[in-house]
């Protein structure tokens, strides 16, 4: 009921958490500002910030266009719900309780004046829930962009993550921004997220596991497709890198199996080649992105 309310007046670089809007969206703004030749980049992460946002802050924002005093102490009841941490309860003065259906739109309500401020000073900015870029053409100006949210952010009872937050030139140093790593025009999965991916794969194909290949397999493609949907735009050199490396770990499977030590050699490209795993239905990342980026062309 309240989303509309709100949903009219936000601003336009804001994507998180918002109808017809995703991270995919948001990706492809800071492609595009990016290869206008906005090469500085402030990236921003609040720290704790879901955690963080001051309850009688919010709640004057939420008054500000709702008058209806039975929904607004709804919407405070459910900020103020008591927490039971172990044999300690206690009612929270901050915090919008995360994985709750309204946190993300009270999330989007408590940024909103920063959207619209950075707007008003000319900087192209581009933020997913609290994860914020701001593209510039000088350091100068990235600085001074920084300068304002630091700012801002202090005044409204919000920190920003000391590591995460700086200005970079995106041609040399690079920056993270929802699971991307950008960097000299190019753009690939971050390290944490390439770590997450096979982490996840390394507890499918450990060398001890004594189900069939197939069935091996079969549980590995759901991932592979799901992780490659959302990262197909990375560079096409990360996907056949990945590819050998999932191979190598099935290849590692079939050695112990056939009394083998240790990962797989020379020999075992040969014994069970890619054709073999190509069979047997496993998904190609290489293929996919060849496929995806024809059918685009097309």
């Amino acid at each position: 009921m309240i989303e509309p309310i709100f949903e009219r007046d936000f601003a336009d670089h804001s994507y998180g958490f918002r109808p017809a809007r995703s991270g995919k969206d948001a990706l492809r703004r800071v492609d595009g500002l990016l290869q206008a030749g906005h090469a500085y980049v402030m990236a921003a992460y609040m720290k704790g910030y879901f955690d963080a946002i001051p309850h009688d802050r919010l709640m004057t924002r939420l008054k500000e266009k709702i008058a209806d005093g039975s929904v607004l102490s709804l919407i405070e009841s459910f900020l103020q719900a008591n927490i039971l941490d172990g044999l300690e309860e206690w009612t929270p003065t901050m915090g919008a309780p995360q994985g709750a259906v309204l946190s993300p739109l009270l999330s989007n309500i408590y940024l909103d004046p920063l959207d619209h401020l950075m707007a008003q000073a000319g900087f192209a900015m581009v933020r997913y829930a609290d994860d914020v870029v701001i593209l510039c053409r000088t350091a100068a100006e990235a600085t001074r962009a920084l300068e304002l949210v630091q700012e801002w952010v202090s005044d409204h009872g919000l920190t920003l993550h000391p590591t995460k937050t700086k200005v970079v030139d995106a041609r040399t140093d690079g920056f993270d921004f929802l699971g991307y790593h950008f960097q000299g025009g190019r753009r690939r999965p971050r390290q944490k997220s390439l770590k997450k991916l096979k982490d996840t794969i390394r507890l499918k194909t450990k060398r001890t596991n004594g189900t069939s290949m197939a069935t091996i397999i079969g549980t590995l493609n759901p991932i592979l497709r799901g992780w490659f949907a959302y990262f197909q735009h990375s560079h096409v050199w990360v996907f056949p890198k990945l590819d050998r490396w999932i191979r190598g770990r099935l290849r590692s499977i079939l050695r112990k199996r056939h009394k083998g030590r240790g990962r797989d050699r020379g020999m075992d490209h040969h014994r069970w080649p890619n054709a073999y795993f190509a069979s047997l239905g496993l998904y190609n990342l290489s293929s996919s992105v060849v496929e995806s980026r024809r059918s685009v062309r097309a």
